[in-house]
């Protein structure tokens, strides 16, 4: 394991470090110390390699994250996972504002609560909760799923297109053109899937899923691949 302890190190370094490691690499596994709530640390990798950071971070921590694992053993400041393509990040604690914001893809767990705007114009990324999430979560959300083993806050799915959302607790209130929809079978597989891969201790019957009425845009289903 290759150790980066960030109070030698500038975070410059740490993060030129994480990002010249590509799928070639035989250094795979880092550890971060020391983190110190900084911002953006572990941006913008590109290869398939872990990264654990000792301790809470600040803001865009593992943002524009590709192929890489990134395990954060404290909490994470806002837009943690912001434009993530692929790869995984697990936050042990709790996540601020926009957690996941526009990602594409990849897997985005958070242990604890996550904060108002989760998930907020998602393109595709797969987000699990294992606590609460704050308001406007899911905010025109595009594509992708987002999960949650506790509550909503107000106005989830607001200006929603075509991301699914399971909640297992209560709902505060649903925004503008999100409605409750039917758990049919390929949607209990989804589910199942997701949390075997976010250790989540749930079942798949325990949930509702919501999604969007298609009332405040055009809307072909013969296009639905596309969205």
């Amino acid at each position: 394991m290759q150790t980066l302890d960030m109070a030698e190190v500038t975070l410059r370094e740490v993060n030129s470090k994480l990002q010249a490691q590509k799928a070639s690499t035989n250094q795979q596994t880092w550890e971060i110390v020391n983190p110190r709530g900084s911002h953006a640390i572990a941006c913008g990798l590109d290869g398939p390699i872990e990264v654990t950071v000792l301790g809470s971070t600040g803001y865009y921590c593992g943002g524009m994250n590709k192929d890489a694992t990134v395990h954060i053993m404290g909490s994470a400041g806002p837009g943690v996972a912001e434009n993530m393509m692929s790869g995984k990040v697990v936050i042990e604690g709790d996540a601020s504002q926009y957690a996941g914001a526009t990602g594409n893809g990849g897997l985005l767990v958070i242990k604890g609560n996550a904060s108002s705007r989760c998930g907020i114009s998602m393109k595709g990324i797969d987000i699990v909760v294992h606590g609460n999430i704050g308001h406007m979560s899911a905010f025109m959300a595009q594509s992708g799923n987002l999960v949650v083993l506790g509550n909503a806050g107000d106005a989830l799915g607001d200006s929603l297109y075509e991301a699914r959302l399971f909640v297992r607790g209560e709902v505060k209130s649903l925004g503008a053109d999100c409605i409750e929809k039917e758990m049919r079978p390929e949607h209990l597989a989804i589910l199942a899937d997701l949390l075997s891969q976010a250790d989540a201790d749930a079942r798949p019957e325990e949930f509702r899923r919501y999604g969007s009425a298609r009332q405040l845009y055009n809307f072909n289903i013969d296009n639905a691949s596309a969205y």
